[in-house]
């Protein structure tokens, strides 16, 4: 006998609202090397819908100009490229990278030597880049810090990406990279920011 059948319409993974997301990026040091690669990496995350690993497979030649704007070529499962205009916050964030990292080929976002600050040829990997998400989070004051993960920020971007009245879910899908629109949909988190508005109306 089958049990009954579930279906999951929200994603577990934990997203930031609009003004942590804010918060997190402004509070990151960028004066030095490691600072704007970080920054760059959750811009990449959060404007382009990247998954992660879609990020740090990233070499140099998928940061292209195209009609006057910086675009991402990503690749998505099952080896497919998805190519992205940036949004003007990442162009911002990748060119004060590619500034300072002087990167002309090869991996993109690439690990640190040490604490010297310097890059080595090394591809960026996810474990790498979560203990730096914890990292950033937890300096910025989020108290969910320990909670976020390198998924947060694919989310997060959906999220507030549908909070715009001129969004469009197929277009979303379309960015994300998403086959079913279904999977879009577990990514947007509007409702949770709803629930709150509506639970603060009970007047005891």
């Amino acid at each position: 006998m089958r049990g009954p059948r579930h279906s999951q319409v929200k994603g577990k993974t934990p997203i930031l609202f609009a003004d942590d997301a804010r918060t997190l990026i402004r509070s990151i040091d960028t004066s030095r090397l490691p600072g704007l690669r970080d920054r760059a990496v959750i811009g990449v995350m959060t404007y382009a819908f990247a998954r992660v690993s879609a990020c740090f497979a990233m070499d140099r030649s998928d940061v292209f100009p195209m009609h006057h704007r910086l675009w991402l070529r990503l690749t998505e499962k099952g080896g497919k490229h998805h190519e992205m205009p940036c949004h003007h916050n990442l162009e911002d964030y990748l060119r004060a990278y590619i500034e300072a990292a002087g990167i002309q080929d090869g991996p993109f976002f690439r690990t640190l030597r040490g604490r010297t600050g310097q890059l080595t040829v090394n591809r960026l990997q996810r474990s790498e880049a979560l203990r730096m998400i914890k990292r950033r989070a937890k300096d910025a004051g989020l108290e969910n810090a320990s909670m976020l993960g390198n998924h947060t920020f694919r989310g997060t971007g959906i999220t507030a990406y549908l909070s715009n009245p001129d969004a469009r879910l197929e277009l979303a899908q379309q960015m994300a990279g998403h086959a079913d629109p279904k999977t879009t949909r577990m990514y947007d988190r509007r409702s949770d920011q709803i629930s709150l508005s509506e639970v603060e109306k009970i007047g005891i």
